[in-house]
C-alpha cells in the first residue's frame, strides 16, 4: 500500500509539471473558434446542458465506483478499506485537473474508462488498486447514463406539466368563443377556441403518461460482468450467489432505482433507449402539429403567439410579425422526431452480447434528444403562456362562412315542417355553389342567406333566418367539452396533481435569442 501512494505521489507531480507547462503556452482557442452546439449556447437550460457536460458525466462513473466499493465492502470484501472510500468520497467531482490526467493517460491507454480509473486512484492512492473491482467498462457508462436519462426525464416531465397548465388555463379561459373549425383545412362545423387548445392539451396529457411510464419503468444495469454472467462478482465472493444479488440490491438503493434489469449482456438492452426515444419524440410531433396550428392562425389574423415590444419580424419588410418561435417549435421537433430511427438501428446492430459501434452515436443521440425535448417544451411554455387571441377577427371570419354553417340546420327545419330532405340538400346545394361562386370570382361578401330569402322553396323557414344567424347556435358540446376535460375534477386536473408544488413556483420560461 505504500508503494502506491509513493507512485501515485510521484505521476501527481509529473502531471502537476505538464498542467504548468500548458499553462505557459498561453491561453487557448477562444470558444468563437470552435463548433458548438445551439442546443447548449442558444436554446436549452443551464440545468440540462450541466446534466450532461463532461463533468457531470464523469462525476457520476466516480460516484459509481464509489457505490460499487461500499457495497462490496460492505459484503465483505477486504481489498478495499475504510481509507480507500474515504479518499473516493472525498474526490467524487472530477477536476480540470482530473480531466487533463485523463486526457494524457487516454493517449496513452486509448481507453478513456481506464483513463478515468487512473486519474481517480491519483487522487485517492489509497483505492487505486480497487477502483472499478471486477466490473466493465460498460459498469460506469451504463449506469450513468442511465442516471442521466432518469434525471432528464424528470425535468422533461415538470416541463411538460407547466405547458399542461398554460393550456388549461387558456382552454378554459376561451371555452365558448366560437371559432370556424377545419377539416382539409376548409371551413367546417364550428367549434370554440378553447375546444381547439383542448385538443392540443390531449396530445400532450398522452405524452406526459408515456414520459412518466418510460421513466417509472426505467431501471439500473448494475454490476453484471463482462457479457451479463456475473462471473467476475461470483468469483470476488468466493462462488456466493446470494451476495452476487445483494450487491445490485445495495447498488440499486445507493443509485435510486427499484432494481436492476433482469438481463444484461456487456450493456443495457439498447431496446431502453429506443423505448425512451419513442417517448420523448412522441412529445416531437405533438409540439409540431401545435406550432403548425399557430402558424396557420397567425396567417389568419385569429391567434398569435407572444411578441417583444421591440422585437423584429423581417429585417426588410418592418410590418412582419412572423410566429419565429412556432417555427423554431417546429424545426426542433423535426429533429427530435428523426431520433427513434436512430435508436432502433443501434439496437438492431448489437451482435450477440454487444458491439462498440454503439457507443459513438450514443454520446450524441441521447444528450441531443433531451436538450431538444428541453429546447421544444421551452418554445411551447413561452408560447402558451402568452397566447394572443383576437374575438372581433374571428368574429369576422366566421360571420363570413356562417351561411354556409347554417345549411345543414335550414334543411332539419324544412324537413320538420314536410319538405323532402333530399329536394331540400339540392336546393342547398345549388345556392350554395352559386354564393361561392360570386365570393371567389366577384370578390364580393356571402351573399347566400339573401338567395336563400329570394327563393320560394325556403319560405317555411324565411322567418327564421334572423335569429339563426348567430355563432354559438353552432358550437355544439365545445363548452361542456372543455369544462368536463380541463374543469375542477377533470383528467387534467388529476393528471397534473403530482406537480402541484413545482407549479406553484414555477415561471414561464423566457427564449433566448
Amino acid at each position: 500500500m505504500a508503494d502506491q501512494t509513493q507512485d501515485a505521489q510521484a505521476q501527481i507531480l509529473e502531471l502537476q509539471k505538464q498542467i504548468e507547462q500548458l499553462k505557459a503556452q498561453g491561453p487557448q482557442k477562444s470558444p468563437y473558434d470552435v463548433y458548438q452546439t445551439s442546443l447548449t449556447s442558444r436554446y436549452c437550460s443551464a440545468e440540462m446542458t450541466k446534466l450532461f457536460s463532461q463533468r457531470s458525466r464523469h462525476s457520476l462513473w466516480r460516484k459509481l465506483w464509489l457505490s460499487l466499493a461500499e457495497a462490496e465492502y460492505e459484503l465483505g470484501v477486504d481489498a478495499i478499506t475504510p481509507q480507500a472510500l474515504d479518499e473516493m468520497r472525498a474526490h467524487l467531482t472530477v477536476t480540470d485537473d482530473d480531466f487533463e490526467a485523463a486526457r494524457v493517460e487516454e493517449k496513452i491507454r486509448r481507453h478513456d474508462v481506464m483513463a478515468h480509473v487512473h486519474a481517480f486512484g491519483l487522487v485517492a492512492p489509497a483505492a487505486a488498486g480497487v477502483i472499478h473491482y471486477g466490473a466493465t467498462s460498460c459498469y460506469v457508462t451504463d449506469n450513468a447514463e442511465l442516471i442521466m436519462m432518469r434525471d432528464a426525464l424528470d425535468m422533461l416531465t415538470k416541463r411538460l406539466s407547466k405547458v399542461i397548465a398554460n393550456l388549461k388555463s387558456f382552454a378554459l379561459q376561451w371555452k365558448a368563443e366560437p371559432t370556424l373549425a377545419y377539416t382539409h383545412l376548409q371551413s367546417a362545423q364550428p367549434i370554440t377556441v378553447g375546444r381547439r387548445a383542448a385538443q392540443w392539451l390531449q396530445d400532450l396529457t398522452f405524452d406526459l403518461e408515456a414520459l412518466e411510464t418510460v421513466r417509472k419503468n426505467l431501471k439500473l444495469r448494475g454490476a453484471q460482468g463482462t457479457t451479463g454472467s456475473q462471473a467476475s462478482f461470483l468469483e470476488i465472493f468466493q462462488g456466493d450467489h446470494a451476495k452476487c444479488d445483494q450487491l445490485n440490491e445495495l447498488l440499486c438503493k445507493k443509485l435510486g432505482f427499484p432494481a436492476c434489469y433482469d438481463i444484461s449482456t456487456q450493456t443495457y438492452s439498447r431496446k431502453v433507449d429506443l423505448l425512451v426515444a419513442q417517448a420523448v419524440a412522441g412529445l416531437g410531433a405533438s409540439a409540431h402539429k401545435m406550432a403548425n396550428d399557430i402558424r396557420l392562425l397567425s396567417n389568419f389574423q385569429e391567434v398569435e403567439e407572444p411578441i417583444e415590444a421591440k422585437q423584429i419580424g423581417s429585417s426588410a419588410m418592418a410590418f412582419k410579425r412572423n410566429p419565429m418561435r412556432s417555427e423554431r417549435i417546429c424545426s426542433l421537433s423535426r429533429a427530435l422526431m428523426a431520433k427513434p430511427a436512430s435508436f432502433a438501428n443501434t439496437l438492431s446492430t448489437q451482435w450477440m452480447e454487444r458491439t462498440l459501434d454503439d457507443s459513438a452515436i450514443r454520446r450524441m443521440d441521447i444528450p441531443e434528444m433531451m436538450l431538444l425535448a428541453e429546447a421544444v417544451l421551452i418554445g411551447l411554455d413561452n408560447v402558451t403562456d402568452g397566447l394572443v387571441v383576437y374575438p372581433a377577427r374571428i368574429r369576422s371570419r366566421f360571420l363570413d362562412q356562417l351561411p354556409f354553417m347554417v345549411t345543414e340546420a335550414i334543411i332539419m327545419k324544412l324537413v320538420a315542417k314536410g319538405a323532402s330532405r333530399q329536394q331540400a340538400h339540392e336546393e342547398i346545394r345549388v345556392l350554395s355553389r352559386e354564393a361561392a361562386s360570386v365570393v371567389k370570382m366577384e370578390g364580393k361578401p356571402n351573399d347566400l342567406i339573401e338567395r336563400i330569402r329570394k327563393t320560394e322553396f325556403f319560405q317555411p323557414i324565411w322567418d327564421e333566418l334572423d335569429t339563426m344567424m348567430k355563432p354559438e347556435l353552432y358550437i355544439g358540446r365545445s363548452v361542456e367539452i372543455v369544462e368536463r376535460y380541463c374543469g375542477a375534477g377533470g383528467p387534467v386536473e388529476k393528471l397534473l396533481a403530482p406537480y402541484e408544488q413545482y407549479l406553484a413556483k414555477s415561471t414561464t420560461a423566457q427564449l433566448n435569442v
